[in-house]
């Protein structure tokens, strides 16, 4: 029966395989949101946990539009078990960097997967995809524009909680 499934299948095993890993690192960003938002809510930086909360609230959409996109290929999904997400930061700056780095890594993994599909002549995840390479110029645009206000406002004095009221206000706006 497996066998007959997978001819039914509009996708590779291959390409099922990295897009069940790509589920997997959509929910570890949206975990590691979530503890950033913690952190930044136990340390008062109120605007900077909303922020926070609501990337965590887009990966989660993002992982289930993976997951969705994935069955009604044909293919099998997967829910990953998220595991070791890191809970302290050393400073407000360090969660930013942090979430400017995953961001980097989520775009160079959905780059993996099309190129891979790409190799496979599998145009129609690729089409899927470009959804997510638009989505992910906003999200490191956004990362970007936030961690570039320590240096603007400087973290001296009253430069955090500046910091922290503009982290809310960033907004990307495309031609598209």
């Amino acid at each position: 029966m497996k066998d007959i499934i997978r001819i039914k299948s509009l996708i590779s095993a291959d390409v099922e395989m990295l897009l069940n890993q790509q589920i997997k690192k959509e929910a570890h960003s949206s975990s590691v949101y979530l503890s950033m938002a913690s952190w930044c809510d136990r340390n008062g930086f109120d605007y900077s946990a909303d922020y926070f909360f609501k990337q965590a609230e887009e990966e989660r959409l993002h992982q289930l539009k993976f997951f969705k996109y994935l069955l009604d290929m044909g293919g099998a999904a997967a829910s990953p078990e998220i595991t070791n997400i890191k809970n302290e930061y050393n400073g407000f700056r360090e969660v930013f960097e942090e979430a400017l780095e995953m961001e980097v890594n989520i775009t160079q993994s959905i780059k993996n997967i099309a190129a891979r599909c790409h190799k496979e002549q599998d145009y129609v995840t690729i089409e899927f995809l470009n959804w997510f390479f638009k989505e992910q110029r906003e999200e490191e645009y956004k990362a970007r524009r936030a961690l570039e206000l320590f240096d603007v406002i400087g973290e001296e004095g009253t430069g955090r909680w500046e910091i922290d009221k503009h982290v809310g206000k960033i907004h990307y706006s495309s031609e598209d």
